[in-house]
């Protein structure tokens, strides 16, 4: 039996699922032609911006989510162990 806690593996899987996301969204390279004016030169530098950007946050989310599930399959403690009991000073 191995011991997982679910809602730590469900949130690293869905931070993972979003990270492929973006990668899907951002995949597309914002694409500049020759004889632009400055506003379109503008224009394409933020879209390139935001083009990393969205690269950096799906990166961030992927790894983030892949420790999540990582850490989820040695979080959850046994029955026994959660068990403590304290001991009265002698008076």
């Amino acid at each position: 039996m191995v011991l997982v806690d679910k809602k730590i593996l469900a949130g690293g899987i869905a931070m993972i699922a979003v990270g492929i996301v973006f990668t899907i969204i951002s995949a597309e390279q914002p694409i500049g032609q020759s004889g632009m004016s400055e506003e379109e030169v503008i224009d394409l530098l933020i879209a390139e911006d935001q083009n990393q950007a969205y690269q950096m946050l799906s990166g961030i989310l992927i790894g983030m989510g892949f420790l999540l599930v990582l850490i989820s399959f040695g979080a959850r403690r046994k029955k026994d162990s959660a068990k403590r009991t304290e001991k009265k000073p002698a008076e």
